[in-house]
């Protein structure tokens, strides 16, 4: 069998096509699996030349859920932005649908960001909390628009913890301009439209009863129906 020939790119795009061979490999065998020296041996390039990218293998996770996240949260945003500014019902609706099938696209970002954590692996909060709040923008920017207009229904009387707003001023600190009221709301609709998708990407839903579609659309009309006015 002859040598794979070497890959001759532009200049920075080999931290791409590192990032792109990560990512087919944990498709294939899962996060816990990743090698730089397979992903080396893959390209057909010395280990130290990713080194010079990614000194270790948890620095190449933490780059992955940087992206991951980042892909996340442009494709709502996309979604959201492609919808007339007057039609709030309708950017909620592309949020949520966005979420989905971001998710039924790239099931392995979906579960590196979401999942099983990776043993040994600790991921540098400094780093990945800030890129993670990108996985909530859309939805509380359209809630936000929605308040404006008086059309949210707010939560009755709720109390803060204490060590819930200590962790909620450590989210402003790092850059979060909503209010803790809105982020409630928005974690209550997350939660509702993270566990059906969830359930999904594992293909965990029950194998009867209505299509996927129709559920998730009624899982949407019922958050709808139950928080706008």
């Amino acid at each position: 069998m002859s040598p794979r020939p070497k890959i001759i790119t532009p200049q920075g795009s080999l931290q791409e096509a590192i990032i792109t061979i990560a990512w087919k490999q944990i498709a294939e065998s899962g996060a816990a699996s990743l090698s730089l020296r397979a992903i080396a041996r893959e390209l057909n390039i010395t280990a130290p030349a990713i080194y010079n990218y990614y000194p270790s293998r948890d620095d190449l996770v933490t780059a992955l859920i940087i992206h991951a996240y980042t892909d996340f949260g442009d494709a709502q945003l996309a979604a959201v932005q492609a919808v007339p500014e007057g039609d709030l019902v309708g950017r909620l609706l592309a949020a949520g649908a966005a979420y989905r099938a971001w998710a039924l696209a790239y099931p392995e970002r979906f579960h590196l960001i979401f999942g099983t954590p990776i043993p040994g692996y600790v991921a540098p909060e400094e780093k990945t909390l800030p890129v993670a709040a990108r996985a909530l923008t859309a939805l509380l920017s359209v809630l936000d628009m929605l308040r404006d207009q008086g059309r949210l229904r707010m939560l009755p009387g709720q109390e803060i913890e204490p060590e819930k707003l200590a962790l909620f001023e450590e989210r402003k600190r790092m850059g979060a301009e909503e209010d803790i009221e809105l982020l409630s709301i928005a974690v209550l609709i997350w939660s509702r439209v993270h566990g059906f998708v969830a359930l999904e990407v594992s293909n965990n839903l029950p194998p009867y009863g209505t299509s996927p579609d129709m559920l998730y659309q009624y899982l949407l009309d019922s958050i709808i129906k139950e928080f706008l006015l």
